[in-house]
């Protein structure tokens, strides 16, 4: 279990370039260093921290992005570390690509490019070899077509309703859609009780969701043949929701009519049909700083008053800091743990002024404002009796 006080200039460790506008939120009141020992928080955008050891001192880690596979979030949790990601703050970067790559794919841009690239050095003759070899790049224009987007959080949502001006038909299939996203979705949007029909209507197919055991491998050769013929299918969200040799095999039947991927391997370069895309989806520089931005603000909050903003492994929790001596308790989610942490409290004498309890699975955080003035050598003897009450993985003095 870890504890700890919490001191004024904090370290914080960037293992990855981070934007300077997201550190320009961090450098006055933290320091921050690539290199520092034991920090109590590490910012990083893709690094693979799978086999980093984590010093005692660690409370949190932001990623500015909203995936987490680089991230031991189950031993995080275990540590009573609080893991953030910045959910919608690359959104429009990665919608802008789909919907461009959608469309290039539909006019044959990418293959007219290469083809005209190899024109070079036939000299006076270019123009006329243009004239009679364009007629195998004919396209398809997307207006009136019909687009299927499994997914509708941030960035399918965002996808969808700009579709709708493209034109297009647009179904969306998400069982879990919050009410917020759902609030944002264009009403024209036509929303689909079961993935089947969403794949039978579908010209072209967005994939917008998260890798999890259940959508692993979820495009695979029995779910693509209930797909419509030469269907396009654009994937932006993670490399595994594909089997690639089921993939191939309907790129080379024209079952698929074209791929494209933003997760390249050896694989998938082999394939024919294929866009392979450099993993571009967030890449530009307003994104990178929205993330960045984003991800501090949270990592700021939580080291400076405890409250909790997109966080994936810890509940959010938010009570309005008013400059009282605060308790943070990360803990089992079970019967009678908040009163077990009152009574320690007033075992000490000291009377709540305000707090909040929240849940998530099986973990739940608390947060407890003291009304009475806390003399600081008490602080590690409420941590060490705190640390008797079965179930409690962290706790921390503000």
């Amino acid at each position: 279990m870890g504890t700890a006080i919490i001191n004024k200039k904090q370290s914080i460790q960037t293992l990855n370039v981070i934007s300077e506008k997201g550190l320009e939120i961090l450098k006055d009141d933290f320091s921050i260093d690539e290199q520092v020992q034991d920090p109590e928080a590490i910012m990083l955008r893709s690094y693979n921290m799978h086999d980093m050891e984590f010093g005692s001192g660690l409370r949190a880690i932001a990623r500015a992005g909203a995936g987490v596979n680089n991230i031991p979030v189950e031993k995080c949790t275990d540590l009573g570390v609080v893991v953030f990601n910045t959910p919608g703050a690359n959104a429009n970067a990665v919608k802008e690509l789909v919907l461009t790559t959608l469309m290039a794919a539909s006019r044959q841009l990418f293959d007219g490019i290469a083809w005209a690239r190899k024109l070079e050095g036939q000299g006076e003759a270019i123009p006329k070899l243009v004239e009679s070899g364009k007629k195998q790049f004919v396209g398809k224009e997307v207006r009136g077509k019909t687009l299927g987007v499994i997914g509708l959080g941030a960035i399918g949502a965002r996808v969808a309703n700009d579709a709708l001006e493209l034109g297009m038909d647009v179904v969306g299939f998400d069982p879990f859609i919050s009410i917020d996203m759902a609030w944002q979705l264009s009403r024209s949007i036509k929303r689909v009780l079961s993935i089947e029909e969403l794949f039978a209507k579908a010209d072209y197919i967005t994939i917008h969701v998260p890798l999890t055991e259940e959508t692993k491998g979820m495009f695979n050769r029995k779910t693509i043949q209930l797909m419509k013929d030469n269907v396009f299918i654009l994937n932006f969200s993670r490399d595994q929701l594909i089997n690639d040799q089921d993939m191939a095999e309907a790129l080379s039947t024209g079952k698929v009519g074209k791929y494209i991927t933003d997760f390249p391997n050896e694989t998938v370069l082999s394939m024919e049909n294929v866009i392979p895309i450099p993993h571009l989806g967030a890449s530009s520089k307003e994104s990178e700083e929205n993330c960045a931005i984003m991800a501090a603000r949270q990592l700021k909050d939580y080291l400076e008053t405890g409250n909790i903003s997109n966080s994936v492994n810890f509940p959010n929790a938010n009570l309005p800091y008013t400059g009282r001596k605060r308790l943070t308790v990360f803990h089992l989610n079970v019967p009678n743990m908040v009163g077990q942490i009152t009574s320690i409290l007033s075992d000490f004498h000291l009377n709540i002024a305000d707090m909040v309890n929240r849940g998530k699975q099986e973990h739940a955080y608390t947060i407890i404002d003291v009304e009475d003035k806390v003399e600081h050598k008490l602080l590690p003897e409420i941590e060490m009796k705190l640390k008797t009450v079965e179930g409690i993985v962290m706790t921390r003095f503000i």
